[in-house]
């Protein structure tokens, strides 16, 4: 028996062993007090039956990375039809479907050399494909909020230099922003106007952005509602920081450029320069060298 043959039929009895334990592990954790108590505990989860099969993957999964998904999704702005539940479930689906894929080919003979690796590698990469994207989701919505971070606090210094007050600046350049930052602060203006405090609404959106500058300037907010200080300062004062970070992150990528371009030039271009520039000479001295020795 060939050594791929070996791996595929090792492959199919660690998957066939690791599905059998997670599923003996699973019907347990489907009672009714668990899948309540599951619920308590992430109250983010949306609704969720009683006794779902949904509800049984989000009970077996660890709680810290059910916390970590969680965060992802608040992060990248909870996007129409991504939920915890949905997340784990197509998780499942996708190594399901990596298996049985492999297990197509390999009894029909079609995996040898690196498809032995390709196979083996492909349910665990199908698995973590949902991770991959909800966190690429939560990363490109934050670094969107922190560029046009600037921007916004300038708009704000200017509207409230006006004679604006905060509430109504806030409210001027959420209507003229566009992106995640305009959504944030619409949604900031939307708690306050049903009630809640302005250090609440501003706490909750510390909790919901992962932005060191924008957590930054909340903390100042607060502490200037908290001890008097006035804001048209404080958004002063942040403005000029927050345009200093950016041009101090312009010139941080432009130093890493001559550091990027170090691979692509070795490897790529330094060869064919090379080929092209030796090439002739080589040729010459081998016709030389061979004339020389075939001579009398």
């Amino acid at each position: 028996m060939e050594l791929s043959a070996v791996l595929v039929y090792v492959l199919i009895g660690v998957t066939a062993l690791a599905f059998g334990v997670f599923v003996f592990l699973l019907f347990p954790a489907r009672r009714e007090a668990t899948t309540t108590a599951v619920v308590e505990e992430h109250p983010t989860l949306g609704p969720v039956q009683q006794g779902s099969i949904s509800a049984s993957l989000v009970a077996a999964a660890p709680s810290g990375y059910i916390a970590w998904i969680e965060r992802q999704l608040v992060y990248a702005g909870r996007p129409s039809g991504w939920s915890v539940n949905g997340i784990v479930v197509w998780k499942i689906l996708l190594a399901i479907a990596g298996v049985l894929f492999v297990l197509m080919f390999a009894f029909s003979g079609g995996i040898s050399g690196w498809g032995v690796l390709i196979a083996i590698a492909a349910p665990p990469m199908l698995f973590f494909l949902p991770d991959v994207m909800i966190n690429s989701r939560a990363h490109d919505r934050q670094e969107a909020i922190k560029l046009s971070l600037p921007d916004v606090l300038d708009q704000m210094t200017i509207a409230v230099e006006a004679g604006l007050g905060f509430d109504a600046a806030m409210a001027k350049a959420a209507r003229n922003g566009k992106g995640p930052l305009a959504e944030e602060m619409i949604r900031v203006l939307q708690d306050m106007s049903i009630g809640r405090t302005r250090r609440d609404s501003f706490m909750e959106l510390e909790r919901r952005t992962n932005v060191e500058d924008l957590r930054r300037f909340i903390r100042a907010v607060i502490q200037a509602d908290q001890y008097g200080v006035s804001i048209g300062d404080v958004l002063r004062v942040q403005s000029a920081e927050m345009r200093l970070k950016r041009k101090q992150r312009a010139e941080e990528q432009a130093m890493k450029v001559s550091v990027k371009i170090l691979f692509p030039l070795v490897f790529c271009l330094l060869p064919v320069l090379f080929i092209v520039l030796l090439t002739p000479a080589a040729l010459n001295m081998m016709n030389s060298f061979s004339g020389s020795i075939g001579g009398p």
